[in-house]
């Protein structure tokens, strides 16, 4: 039945769109309620697939498309639909300050012990630091060539809704980092001061001995836990508030925020293929790593890492492929893990591409410093969330917030995340598997018999 369902659902999207092209081509002469019509058909058949299907995904791209068509057709309507999708925001803003505390403590304090860790530690954590710079860097450079949130005309008055901006000294940006007050910095969610703050706490427990380290590191597993619940509740509402966000942005500027949002999901996919064929296969020329062998072992956690959209559920079978190639698996069980919460490079690319284009959203000029700051900030907000239900929509809201960005081109966004989260996350195994046989290099322990050998897929 859902098989079913889906063909008609593809069915009727394929005629809607291709009336359309007709109608704005002018090749054929009809009244525009036809094509409406074709799309309200689409819309229907649509919520019809969500209603089988019961997945918050299918329903968030439903609700999408309902909202564009409220925007389209219903502007009135639309434009009161926003406090829908501020109601969401606001929800996601409690998320922010305790679940970077909670998860940047664990990653630190479980993990980053580098007295025991010694030099498998540092070799680690310098390369998901320099790699994860040059993801940064790409996407960067991406988004100011396409240009993908430029020429949204944003109508007469609408700056108003825009948070007001100050110009401010580079001695402030400093002092901005480091918390005074950290209850204030959660309440207003400033997020650099709870990063500093939750990096020193998690150094800070690393170093206190015995069962007092352990209390305070299981109350931080907890509360991770407990935000983590906490999120997938919150992310319930989502189909309500991203469909008025769309309804109200659509209603207010038309047809640009479609577009812009298309170019920026072409934009993330071409920089994520740069970012795989310049750096991860440079990097696998200078150490010496097989391609085809390698890639034939990755295949499977990466296929599975975009279906599912998931970076843990392709941990297990990533391990166990990267031992079958001949990474020791002290090495593995090291670096992996270590990885999910260090070294996002696709997550890291995609926050870079995203910030700059919600400020091109919103007409909003930033210059290369604040690009490079923002770049800077989004390094340390984007360590330890991996586990984290749309992970992404916490921190670039965290970012915006912190930059004084609106808030209204990341709802828009939200619409096609699941299409851009299904590259970001393939990347983000893909670079820790090339890690793990990196650092087993460069501690000589990588066996090259194995290396070289047929890899069998099971």
């Amino acid at each position: 039945m859902i098989k079913r369902l889906a063909l008609i659902n593809l069915a009727t999207f394929a005629l809607a769109s291709i009336m359309t092209i007709l109608y704005s081509s002018k090749i054929l002469l009809f009244d525009l309620r036809v094509v409406l019509g074709f799309w309200w058909v689409f819309a229907i058949t649509a919520i019809l697939f969500a209603l089988k299907k019961r997945s918050l995904t299918t329903w968030i791209l439903v609700s999408m498309v309902i909202g564009i068509m409220l925007g389209f057709q219903f502007p009135d309507i639309a434009l009161n639909l926003q406090v829908l999708s501020k109601i969401f925001l606001k929800l996601i803003k409690t998320i922010i300050g305790p679940i970077l505390f909670a998860t940047l403590v664990v990653g630190i304090a479980g993990h980053s012990d580098l007295k025991q860790l010694g030099r498998l530690g540092w070799k680690s954590l310098l390369y998901f630091e320099i790699v994860t710079t040059l993801a940064l860097g790409i996407g960067l450079v991406a988004i100011n060539i396409s240009k993908a949130g430029s020429g949204i005309h944003l109508p007469p008055g609408y700056h108003h809704d825009l948070p007001p901006t100050t110009s401010v000294t580079w001695q402030h940006h400093i002092l901005d980092i480091f918390p005074e007050n950290i209850a204030k910095a959660v309440a207003e969610g400033q997020v650099l001061p709870i990063v500093v703050f939750s990096i020193i706490f998690g150094v800070a427990l690393a170093l206190v001995p015995g069962n007092k380290k352990q209390a305070m590191l299981h109350f931080c597993e907890s509360l991770a836990e407990t935000m983590f619940k906490f999120t997938k509740i919150v992310m319930y509402f989502a189909p309500v508030g991203v469909g008025a966000a769309i309804a109200h942005a659509t209603a207010e500027l038309g047809v640009d925020i479609l577009v812009a949002l298309l170019k920026l999901l072409s934009t993330l996919y071409v920089s994520l293929l740069v970012f795989v064929f310049v750096v991860l296969s440079s990097i696998m020329f200078i150490f010496k790593i097989p391609v085809k062998n390698f890639l034939k072992a990755v295949w499977e956690p990466v296929s599975i890492a975009f279906a599912t959209t998931s970076s843990e559920s392709a941990l297990p079978k990533a391990m166990e492929n990267m031992e079958k190639i001949g990474v020791p698996r002290k090495i593995v069980s090291f670096v992996l893990p270590t990885g999910y919460t260090f070294n996002l490079d696709g997550t890291t690319l995609y926050l870079s591409l995203a910030t700059v284009f919600v400020a091109q959203a919103a007409n909003i000029d930033l210059s290369i410093w604040q690009q490079i700051t923002i770049g800077l900030v989004l390094m340390l907000t984007s360590k330890g969330v991996a586990g984290v239900p749309r992970a992404s929509l916490v921190i670039l809201t965290g970012a915006a917030a912190t930059f004084n960005l609106p808030l209204w081109p990341i709802m828009a966004i939200l619409g096609i995340d699941e299409l851009m989260d299904m590259g970001r996350t393939s990347v983000n195994v893909l670079g820790n598997c090339l890690a793990s046989c990196v650092i087993a290099r460069s501690e000589k322990e990588l066996d090259d018999e194995k290396l070289h050998a047929e890899f069998i897929v099971d």
